[in-house]
């Protein structure tokens, strides 16, 4: 059974980072290529970045380019969101997605406001 475990969300000002974290198991993770996804209030689920399996094949929405980074241990079967100068539009639930079959976690809540 796929299982994706969230964590590292909260409350951070305007201009903060944070650091989202996605445990796996229940699948060979160092072979899947992995996603971030998120929802913002009231809003649908929108694609933020994609790894390759190797990790060196990144790519990013948009309008987190050159503030988020994308990164994967293999060894320890986690998935990485590194984001930095958050804005307020940012805040959202944010779901790591095995892009094979699509299976998601339960998201973590990421909240930026003053």
């Amino acid at each position: 059974e796929v299982q994706l475990v969230e964590s590292g969300g909260g409350l951070v000002q305007p201009g903060g980072s944070l650091r989202l974290s996605c445990a796996a198991s229940g699948f060979t993770f160092s072979v899947n290529s992995m996603s971030w996804v998120r929802q913002a209030p009231g809003k649908g689920l929108e694609w933020v970045s994609s790894i390759g399996s190797s990790g060196r094949s990144t790519t990013y929405v948009d309008s987190v380019k050159g503030r988020f980074t994308i990164s994967r241990e293999n060894a320890k079967n986690t998935l990485y969101l590194q984001m930095n100068n958050l804005k307020p539009e940012d805040t959202a639930v944010y779901y790591c997605r095995k892009d094979v079959g699509l299976e998601r976690g339960q998201g973590t809540l990421v909240t930026v406001s003053s």
